[in-house]
């Protein structure tokens, strides 16, 4: 009976023994990031591997799961999002008005009034009138040592400049061109007409193209496409009209010779970065998203990405797949 114990004991030891190798190898191999991708890997495709469900049913079963897959692709969805264009056009008519105020505070057309530039921030509370009276003096010292500008200078190239998804498209030869540019708009596609909108780029006279104006227009399809219709989750940009930038002699693009400090002007068939390559983009997804952005954030929030308040929330939404943001020019060139 003691030696049938001892047995006992050592083979509970060796088990033991056992499951503490077994676990030291595990937190090794789960720390190895090559098996940690395969094991990803594998995970995925788990989960997009069919049941064979579908497969099993009867026919007259599959007849019915085809009824409610054409009951899910009604275009009722797509009456939906006509609605919400539609909705959006009124809407864009109602704003009009305040971006007409911000383009001519802009361009020193208007001035406002001190009760206009009131602003009622959420710090205002825990500064002291004191403290405060004397930072309005400060500032109003400020103003009487320089001439007063007018406007707001440098206004939309600053905005560029200050979100990371047009940053890499500035170039330095591009500034001087961008302090022309006064105004940036949406336009919609008008009632019965296929969904679309256009940017608009307005100029003021400049020395280096002859344009008052360039514009991207985008395509959209709001309805499913017949050969995938289960793909459509709304409206998606489809294709991309550019406008040709009619650029004076000599301006068009120009780089400057390292070796003489010259400069020289490039042939078309050399490819260069700029940020007027925009308004000349290939037919791809990278253009579209560039355009959505301009679209849904940066012309009606322009000023948010001016003073930077915006730019981390845009970039934590844009940012998730890595270096996205940067990678958008990049198939652009």
């Amino acid at each position: 009976q003691d030696l049938d114990d001892v047995e006992e004991l050592q083979e509970e030891e060796t088990g033991e023994e056992t499951k503490i190798k077994a676990c030291q190898l595990t937190l090794q191999m789960m720390q190895n990031p090559q098996i940690l991708a395969a094991l990803q890997e594998r995970l995925d495709g788990l989960v997009e591997t069919p049941t064979g469900y579908i497969e099993s049913l009867l026919r007259v079963v599959k007849r019915r799961v085809n009824t409610l897959k054409n009951l899910q692709v009604s275009r009722i969805e797509t009456k939906f999002y006509e609605e919400v264009h539609n909705l959006e056009r009124k809407y864009a008519v109602l704003y009009q008005p305040l971006l007409d105020k911000r383009f001519e505070i802009i361009n020193a057309i208007d001035e406002p009034t001190e009760e206009e530039c009131e602003w009622k921030s959420d710090k205002e509370d825990e500064i002291s009138e004191e403290l405060e009276e004397k930072a309005k003096i400060e500032d109003e010292k400020k103003d009487e040592e320089k001439e007063d500008p007018k406007g707001i200078l440098e206004f939309w190239l600053t905005v560029f400049k200050n979100v990371d998804l047009f940053s890499d498209m500035v170039q330095q030869h591009d500034e001087p061109i961008l302090k022309h540019l006064k105004d940036t708009k949406v336009k919609l596609s008008a009632a019965g007409q296929p969904m679309s909108f256009v940017l608009e780029f307005h100029f003021e006279p400049n020395d280096y193209f002859t344009n008052e104006v360039l514009t991207n227009t985008y395509r959209k399809r709001s309805e499913p496409d017949d050969f995938d219709p289960f793909s459509f989750d709304g409206p998606e940009i489809m294709g991309c009209t550019e406008c040709q930038t009619d650029w004076k002699k000599g301006k068009d693009k120009q780089q400057k010779n390292k070796g003489r400090g010259t400069v020289r002007t490039v042939t078309n068939t050399v490819s260069s970065d700029s940020f007027f390559n925009f308004f000349a983009p290939p037919e791809v997804p990278e253009n579209f998203k560039i355009g959505h952005f301009l679209h849904e954030c940066i012309i009606p929030r322009s000023v948010s990405y001016l003073t930077g308040e915006a730019i981390e929330v845009d970039d934590d939404v844009y940012d998730e797949e890595g270096e996205e943001a940067d990678e958008l020019f990049k198939k652009l060139r």
